[in-house]
């Protein structure tokens, strides 16, 4: 129970503040306005996401095991 209560006061207090420390940090190394280091991290998530789910539906080992047979079946 009491590490229950520890990790909830954690996560409800110190890790929202060490994200903004963090960013905060961030922004003054790389000499940028706050705002916009969030606007490109946000931006730059939206690419990831949109890299992996066009390139993901390609390489799904499922798929590809898939195409490996309908391959193998061919050749034989």
């Amino acid at each position: 129970m009491i590490a229950l209560l520890l990790y909830r006061t954690v996560a409800d207090h110190l890790a929202p503040w060490a994200m903004t420390f963090a960013t905060l940090m961030l922004a003054r190394s790389l000499n940028m306005p706050e705002p916009l280091v969030h606007s490109t991290g946000d931006y730059v998530v939206a690419r990831v996401i949109a890299f992996e789910h066009g390139v993901g539906k390609s390489l799904c080992p499922f798929r590809l095991a898939r195409q490996l047979r309908a391959w193998w079946r061919c050749l034989h």
